[in-house]
């Protein structure tokens, strides 16, 4: 595929978005005012399918386990930068006393309506192996008021989530650990550079250097839909959201995979700022797929199980 057109493709993706079922019903929230828990109906498969893109993340039976009566999945609505923006919080039914680790995972793509049902099976995986999940939504989405700057001001929204950590049922905040995909994964980048006090941070996919997906031709008209105010301050959008030109300030323990065939971010971009980081720091880890996609999805497990081993050896007690 013509890299201009691999862009674009890219990039529309992740302007698109998708329509919402009116799944939930009001729960009282706790702790803080601000914060309000909402109980999630998951709907069937068959409406999964027409609402979302269920299908390109997890198999029909993979879906029906995550939904599950063992398990728990909650909207979280709380504030950032005075806007209410949502989260989804995934658990077990019941936590038997033990306050468990919990992984932050940030989504790929830019605005989008209700789309946990593709997230499902991933938070499953994750919660079967001993985590909590708190995934947000960033502003913009889901209902969340604000616009979304795709790394910009929604960067907010990741970090005010650390309060709302200590807000929910039986969570270990000693051990909080940063995922993020794709777009997530630049999220992801920015909260480390910030001082997100994670253990430790996995990515998949995540693009580094916004400059190379923005050079020119159909890439560059795109980031002008995203950000309207591309052409006079291209350079400060392209810094922030770039880790390739700051990757002393990624001092967390991080694994990075990709996908070798990933057709929407090079998996060159991976490896460059793997290289970089190796010259600041020791904790780095690599892993590309031979044959892998953008998001991994043929090798959602062993993704999936790879970052679990990879948080576990920075679990305090």
């Amino acid at each position: 595929m013509r890299p201009c057109r691999t862009l674009a493709l890219f990039l529309w993706s992740l302007f698109l978005g998708f329509p919402t079922a009116d799944t939930e019903a009001a729960r009282a929230g706790q702790g803080d005012p601000a914060v309000t828990r909402i109980a999630y109906v998951c709907p069937t498969w068959e409406e999964a399918v027409k609402l979302t893109d269920v299908e390109k993340y997890s198999t029909e039976d993979e879906y029906a386990g995550a939904c599950d009566g063992r398990y728990v999945i909650e909207k979280v609505r709380y504030r950032s930068d005075g806007l209410a923006v949502i989260a989804y919080f995934y658990r077990p039914q019941n936590f038997e006393g033990v306050k468990r680790p919990v992984i932050v995972f940030n989504r790929g793509s830019y605005v989008r309506a209700d789309i946990a049902p593709e997230l499902l099976s991933m938070f499953h995986r994750l919660a079967s192996d001993g985590f909590a999940v708190v995934a947000p939504m960033y502003r913009g989405s889901d209902g969340g008021e604000g616009r979304d700057e795709m790394g910009g001001a929604d960067v907010n929204d990741l970090m005010s989530i650390i309060p709302v950590l200590s807000q929910l049922d039986s969570l270990d905040t000693r051990n909080v650990f940063l995922y993020g995909e794709s777009r997530g994964g630049m999220m992801v980048f920015q909260a480390m550079r910030d001082g997100f006090p994670a253990r430790a941070a996995a990515t998949f996919g995540a693009f580094t250097d916004l400059d190379e997906m923005t050079t020119s031709g159909q890439g560059a008209a795109m980031a002008k839909t995203i950000w309207p105010d591309w052409d006079e301050r291209r350079n400060e959008i392209i810094a922030r959201r770039s880790a390739i030109q700051w990757p002393e300030r990624l001092q967390l323990p991080l694994l990075l995979m990709h996908g070798s065939e990933d057709p929407q971010v090079p998996p060159s971009q991976t490896l460059l700022l793997a290289a970089r980081i190796a010259s600041t720091q020791k904790e780095i880890g690599v892993v590309v797929f031979p044959g892998g996609n953008h998001t991994l999805q043929q090798h959602r497990v062993e993704r999936d199980r790879l970052a679990v081993e990879f948080f576990r050896r920075y679990l305090v007690k």
